[in-house]
């Protein structure tokens, strides 16, 4: 995994997180993540902001798995209440 920088609306949005959000946020950083900045390749703001925007994407491609679930399910309903 090839950690990129923060985009600048990632790094302003963990500005504003309450020291309990951060911390629940650094306890999902897993790997490379972790090590960057536990060895101060990357400072605290940095590795929130990048680690708020590794959430969104899996959030995304969680609603999109979801979403193909729910539409696999439909169609077996539909399909069984044919019969």
């Amino acid at each position: 995994m090839k950690i990129k920088s923060a985009s600048d609306a990632y790094v302003e949005a963990a500005s504003k997180l309450s020291v309990e959000e951060a911390e629940r946020l650094q306890s999902r950083m897993r790997g490379k993540l972790a090590r960057r900045l536990s060895d101060e390749k990357l400072n605290t703001l940095e590795a929130l902001a990048i680690q708020l925007e590794l959430d969104d994407e899996q959030l995304q491609e969680w609603r999109e798995r979801m979403h193909e679930i729910k539409a696999k399910i439909a169609k077996q309903v539909a399909k069984s209440s044919k019969k």
